[in-house]
């Protein structure tokens, strides 16, 4: 059930929150509700849900964290033009 609040804000501020909002393509409550909801959420703020599209173009393959990848692309450009 959705419920009216007023709230007392600086004018710059909600000017500018109107044009991010518009940018967004929210409205300025959606905005605010949205902001609210991330405050007072029970997921630890470290973790962020991973939605199902984003899950979807995982590959599952483990990359070594001292990969070089300008090394291996250039080794396949030599092997390409050989």
């Amino acid at each position: 059930m959705d419920t009216k609040l007023t709230l007392k804000l600086n004018q710059e501020v909600i000017e500018k929150a109107k044009i991010y909002a518009s940018d967004k393509k929210l409205s300025l409550s959606r905005l605010i509700e949205n902001y609210l909801n991330s405050l007072t959420s029970d997921q630890p703020t470290g973790e962020l849900e991973i939605s199902p599209f984003v899950k979807s173009l995982s590959s599952g393959v483990k990359i070594p964290a001292d990969y070089d990848y300008k090394k291996d692309r250039a080794d396949y450009l030599d092997q390409k033009h050989k």
